[in-house]
This record gives structure tokens, C-alpha cells and sequence, in this order.
């Protein structure tokens, strides 16, 4: 149940605290006190979108908190879900800041809007005066039918399997897209594979080719300073392998004078057998390049034909030109192995498309066993709130196709009184009449959802005298197994109440500022004896309200 509420800083409203009591309260106020200020602050902690233009001081922060009882709901699991605290009083405040940016938090702890709706739905439902208007809506319609027809599970399968459905059949729509597309461009794709498949390109084949060729290119070159380089070393008088020579027996002769002329005697005698190396690479290197204009010819022929498939690729490697030979071959198996993917996924839909079959005729089903219990159960309330000849039509039709929540289509057709032929609700009911269904059927569904809470803004509008009297009796019976609180204009639903609130306006040094306050016995006497007589109470008026309360 509602425990709570507080406001601040919120349209006419400066600080606001109200506690909220079990079964049936009322509020009262005279028109434009701030009744839909609080209605409008209550919605918008529940989670509907926030609105800066409506924060009273625009130097601070709009604060509306509510407390709700909870433990009696099961509500453990939605807490869990969205790793928020849980505790048997669960703290909901909503934040408006001076920039105009919102915060929601859920004991504390900041949370999304959508989680917030989600808790809200499961905690109280607010029923404003435009919402008859949802009558005529169909989804409004199917939540009556599908409360009483436990389709709650069904139905959240259902969403799911129809996801599912969407999304493999996008994908089967896809697949059909690309393999036509490869389809088309087979024939290219087979002839590029072909060609680049046929070089048999390898790895870092490229460097190697273009370094041989370099050689190649420069025989005359390189021998003549290989050559060059030999004679330095071995020339007979000043070559350098001589004067090495020299060097490193001078070293030796001393070497036993000192541990540092040895270390030096032996760098010496490693650059001579380094030397004598070089000579003997120096001279088969010189041996094993030889001028070949056939070989050259080839490297030169094969070159080309990497740069030509890499312009035509728009790569600059070798390894670029083996990863389109991949994708390409990627392409062809598609192409190849095509059919067996398609009959896959046409299976997989298969599988998904006869689960929600089966899941939209349960649904089916179930509101067909349904209708017939609404229709009698609305019709006998109706009765009692004075429309004893209206007759409910609910036709339920079976689609070929796959809506969002089933198969049905479903129509509400009425027939307000007796001898004349059903009809569309919007059009053959009045206001005083809608607002007498509406509580029926809002009656009837709190059977099913167990609502902790139900408030009506003004559900008695467009009735008066002894069908005010049964709209006070409905509500109260309500308040048997719910907490019910009503925002009504008719003393006769007011006096009928367990608490009763009055919503007024005081002037402050601020300006004019809504509150609310519950009323003691006497204060409510007087209450229900203005809004009997207005302002000037008359003994008759005081003495019909103590009427009416008793």
C-alpha cells in the first residue's frame, strides 16, 4: 500500500508530506485547490516524464519521494533482478534538478525509468480522468480479457518466441539477399580465385624475388668490388692481411710482459682469422654470381605478374593478395554450401513459427474461456451501478497473422439500453456511463493483478444522486482487499470513506501554496457540508453531512 508521499518544490506546491492510510480514503478540494498537482507529482515519481517548467523554484531541485508497504507482493525477485536493496518499505524519489535533467532512485540506489515503470505497475495503478478514454484502445482491451485469462506467462513466451521469429527470418531474408548477390557474381568471383590460386603465391615470396633481382641486375658491380675488396686484403706487400700479419706477431712477442698485452694480442689474432674469413666469403660469393639473362628474365616476368594482381587487387603485399584469395574462396563454399545453410534456417523457423502457434492459441483459448466470465461478472456491476440494461459484446477473432501479443483481433461492442443494437463504447455511452464501466472493469481486473493500491481522479464524473451512492459502495468493497483512495467532487462518495483528505490553498509570503491535510470528525462535517451548500453552512447542510457520514 501507498504509505507516503512527499513534495517539494513542484508547481503550486512549496512542502508537501502526506501519510496515506489502508482501505478507502478520499480526497477532496474545491477547484484548482492542487488535487492534479498531487496527482501529477505522485505520476511523476511512478516513472512518467519529467517536466522542468513545472519546478516552482528554478534555483532548486524538485524532490517527490513515496513510500510503498511491499512485502506482502513478492517483489524479492524484481529487486534481485535489478541489483537494488530490497526492504519491506521500499523508498521511491524522483529528482528534478535546475538544469532540467531527472534522477530516479529506488531505496537509495539510482535506477532507469523503465525499472522504475516496471516496480510502479507492480505497486499501485493511478487512474487519471482522460484514461476512459483507453476504452476504445485495443491494447487496453486485451490487458481486461488476458488479467482474466492468466495469460501473463503465455504472453511473455510468446514476445519472446515472436523476437526470435523476427530475427531468424531477417536473417533467412539476408541470407537469400547475399547468396543471389553471389549468385550473380559467381562467374568473377570463381575467375579471380582461379587466377590467383593458379600463381601459388607464398609468403614473403616478393622480398625474396626483388632482392635476387637486385643481384641480378648488378653482376658486373658486385664482382668488381668483391674483387677490389680481395686484392686490399691479399696484396703481396701492403695488403691488409700482411700487415694484420705484422701486427699480431709484434703482439705475441710481448705479450708475456703484460695480461693487457695478451688481451690486445688476442683481440688482434681474432680480426686476423675474422679476415681470413671474409677473404674466403669475399671470394665464393664472387664465384656464385654469374650474369644469367634467362634467370633474370624469369625473376623479372614474375614480378610483374604480383604487381599487376596487386594493382588489381589495391594491396601492396603478397599477404594482402593471399587474404582476398581466402575471402574469395570463403565466397564460393557460401555460395556452394548455400542450399544447406537456407534449409537450416527455414527449419529453425519452422521450429519457432509452430511453438508460437501453439502459444497464440493457448493465448487464444483462455481469453475465449474469459470473455464470457468478464462479460457476466461487468454486467452484474453494472447492474448494481444503476445500468441494469447494458449488454457487453467481445468479439475475439483468430488472425492469419502474428500480432504482438497473439493472433486475436478483438472488439468491445455495447448496447446501453434495451431493444438497441450493439455498438462501438465511445459512441453509445455517455461520460456518466464510461466512467461507471471503467470502475466496473477496474474493479474486476484488481481481482486478478492483487494491486496493493487504486487511486480514481474523479471516476464519478458525469453522475450524481443515488448512482453516486453505488460508485461509493463499489469503491468500498474495493477497499476491502486494496488500499483505494478517490479524488471526488460528490459528498455522497466522500462521506463514505474511511479517511478523508482535503487538498487547499494558503497564501505565504512566497506566494499561494497547495497542501494537504486528513481531516478530524468535525472538520469533515463541515468539508461535506460546503461541498453540500457551499461556503455559507446552513444547519440543513451541517445536518445532512452528519447524515450522510452516519
Amino acid at each position: 500500500m501507498l504509505i507516503s508521499l512527499s513534495i517539494k518544490n513542484y508547481a503550486l506546491i512549496e512542502n508537501l508530506k502526506v501519510d496515506f492510510q489502508d482501505k478507502f480514503s478520499i480526497i477532496t478540494g474545491e477547484t484548482g485547490a492542487g488535487k492534479s498537482i498531487i496527482l501529477g507529482g505522485l505520476s511523476l515519481v511512478l516513472g512518467k516524464r519529467a517536466d522542468a517548467s513545472l519546478v516552482k523554484n528554478k534555483d532548486k531541485k524538485c524532490i517527490i519521494e513515496v513510500e510503498f508497504a511491499i512485502e506482502k507482493y513478492n517483489l524479492e525477485s524484481f529487486f534481485e533482478e535489478e541489483n537494488l536493496d530490497y526492504d519491506p518499505i521500499a523508498t521511491i524519489r524522483r529528482e528534478i534538478l535546475p538544469n532540467g535533467k531527472s534522477r530516479a532512485f529506488i531505496n537509495d540506489t539510482p535506477t532507469t525509468l523503465t525499472a522504475l515503470n516496471t516496480l510502479s505497475k507492480q505497486l499501485i495503478d493511478v487512474h487519471s480522468q482522460h484514461e476512459t478514454l483507453q476504452l476504445a484502445d485495443s491494447n487496453f482491451q486485451f490487458q481486461i480479457i488476458d488479467a482474466l485469462a492468466n495469460n501473463a506467462e503465455y504472453l511473455t513466451s510468446y514476445a519472446k518466441g515472436l523476437s526470435l521469429y523476427k530475427k531468424i527470418s531477417k536473417e533467412l531474408e539476408e541470407i537469400l539477399s547475399n547468396q543471389q548477390k553471389e549468385q550473380n557474381e559467381l562467374d568473377y568471383n570463381t575467375f579471380l580465385f582461379n587466377e590467383l590460386r593458379e600463381v601459388g603465391l607464398k609468403e614473403n615470396e616478393q622480398e625474396e624475388l626483388e632482392e635476387m633481382q637486385e643481384k641480378l641486375s648488378h653482376v658486373e658491380d658486385i664482382k668488381l668490388n668483391l674483387s677490389e675488396s680481395i686484392h686490399i686484403i691479399e696484396g703481396d706487400q701492403i695488403g691488409l692481411r700482411n700487415l694484420l700479419n705484422q701486427i699480431k706477431n709484434n703482439l705475441e712477442n710481448i705479450a708475456t710482459y703484460s695480461s693487457s698485452y695478451q688481451q690486445l694480442s688476442n683481440r688482434v689474432n681474432s680480426l686476423f682469422i675474422e679476415l681470413v674469413d671474409l677473404v674466403e666469403t669475399f671470394e665464393s660469393e664472387n664465384e656464385n654470381i654469374v650474369y644469367n639473362p634467362d634467370e633474370l628474365e624469369k625473376l623479372n616476368d614474375r614480378l610483374q605478374i604480383i604487381y599487376s594482381l596487386q594493382k588489381k587487387h589495391t594491396v601492396d603485399s603478397i599477404k594482402g593478395l593471399l587474404e582476398i584469395q581466402s575471402s574469395l574462396e570463403l565466397k564460393l563454399n557460401a555460395v556452394a554450401n548455400a542450399s544447406k545453410i537456407i534449409e537450416d534456417k527455414k527449419l529453425e523457423i519452422k521450429e519457432v513459427k509452430e511453438k508460437l502457434e501453439n502459444l497464440a492459441l493457448k493465448i487464444h483459448e483462455n481469453r475465449s474461456k474469459a470473455i464470457p466470465v468478464f462479460t457476466k461478472q461487468l454486467e452484474k456491476m453494472l447492474t448494481n451501478l444503476e445500468m441494469k440494461n447494458t449488454r457487453l459484446s467481445i468479439n475475439l477473432n483468430l488472425n492469419e497473422q502474428f500480432l504482438s501479443n497473439g493472433k486475436d483481433k478483438l472488439e468491445f461492442l455495447i448496447s446501453a439500453n434495451k431493444g438497441l443494437s450493439f455498438e462501438n463504447l465511445k459512441k453509445s455511452a455517455s461520460g456518466g456511463e464510461i466512467s461507471r464501466i471503467m470502475l466496473a472493469i477496474k474493479t474486476i481486473m484488481s481481482r486478478y493483478t492483487k494491486l496493493p493500491a487504486i487511486i480514481f481522479d474523479e471516476i464519478d464524473t458525469g453522475v450524481s444522486g443515488e448512482v453516486s451512492n453505488k460508485i461509493a459502495e463499489v469503491m468500498q468493497h474495493m477497499s476491502e482487499n486494496m488500499q483505494v483512495i478517490t479524488i471526488t467532487h460528490l459528498p455522497q462518495i466522500a462521506a463514505k470513506g474511511n479517511y478523508h483528505y482535503k487538498v487547499f490553498k494558503e497564501e505565504s509570503k512566497d506566494g499561494i501554496n497547495s497542501n494537504i491535510k486528513l481531516l478530524d470528525e468535525n472538520e469533515r462535517i463541515v468539508e461535506l457540508a460546503e461541498m453540500l451548500g457551499g461556503k455559507d453552512l446552513s444547519d440543513s447542510a451541517i445536518a445532512h453531512a452528519k447524515q450522510l457520514l452516519n
